[in-house]
């Protein structure tokens, strides 16, 4: 698959006269898996739908490998072909009788013809791991069920980039891993994944590097180093992460070098057990 990038330049987004995004430019790269943090409100939803084409930026530009998306129905088209969003809600996307004729929704409606539309959909099924619920009716789905199914819809359109608003939320720790699971079974075939989360704890074990939104503009950098920093998370409302707080007291304590920064349990234990 080819890899793609997907970037904005100095979009500027209001909603009515509440202006939600001043300036950003942002980039989601290939083979880097991207959390979008913030606040309630801060806007990572409007981001993503501004990157996804839902929404048209008052001034800036949305590009798909350094060309600008066109709002029009041509370029809209297109562009969804490459980036799909699925929102946090699963009700809002699923609206079939049964889960396999949801997922066919968006190949169908491309114009593919049976056979392939079909394998597009096999596909997308294997990837996230719903492939048993293909005859189940939506409406009988678990809440995380219906959450894989609806990236599944997305998946179908095979994009490049896929983007996840709070894709875990209200999960229990079983659909939680069953999630991410299907995630890395998608990005290792080639799909470019970012995700907004306020679950900051499995955000800095999961993502390469983050997007920090605040005062309508945004912060880019390492998830481990931004969430270290007081003034930041101050700012955002964010709460550091229990590696990140348990590497500074150590410090404090002249137990851990001050530069260390642990992302997940693995990392702690190989240094306070050795």
């Amino acid at each position: 698959m080819t890899q793609t990038q997907l970037a904005c330049r100095d979009i500027v987004v209001r909603h009515g006269n509440h202006l939600v995004l001043d300036g950003v430019s942002v980039e989601l790269t290939p083979g880097k898996r991207t959390a979008i943090l913030g606040a309630n409100g801060s806007g990572k939803t409007t981001l993503m739908r501004t990157l996804s084409g839902a929404i048209k930026p008052q001034s800036g530009q949305v590009l798909m490998n350094g060309h600008v998306l066109k709002h029009n129905a041509k370029g809209l088209n297109a562009h969804r072909s490459l980036v799909q969003l699925v929102l946090q809600n699963p009700d809002d996307q699923l609206f079939s009788a049964d889960v396999f004729r949801d997922i066919s929704f968006g190949p169908v409606n491309q114009g593919l013809d049976e056979a392939t539309a079909r394998a597009r959909v096999e596909e997308a099924m294997t990837l996230m791991g719903v492939t048993h619920l293909a005859e189940r009716p939506t409406h009988q789905l678990s809440y995380g069920e219906r959450k894989r199914v609806a990236c599944a819809g997305a998946v179908a359109m095979r994009p490049r980039v896929l983007m996840l608003d709070e894709p875990t939320a209200g999960m229990d720790p079983d659909a939680v891993g069953e999630m991410l699971a299907a995630l890395d079974r998608l990005e290792a075939a080639g799909t470019t994944i970012a995700m907004s989360t306020h679950e900051l704890d499995r955000m800095l074990a999961w993502a390469d590097r983050a997007i920090v939104l605040v005062d309508r503009q945004v912060v880019v950098g390492d998830p481990a180093e931004l969430l270290s920093d007081p003034h930041l998370t101050s700012r955002t409302r964010l709460q550091t992460p229990w590696p990140l707080k348990l590497a500074q007291r150590l410090a404090d304590a002249g137990k851990a070098d001050p530069s260390w920064r642990p992302r997940n349990l693995d990392e702690v234990s190989r240094v306070l057990c050795t």
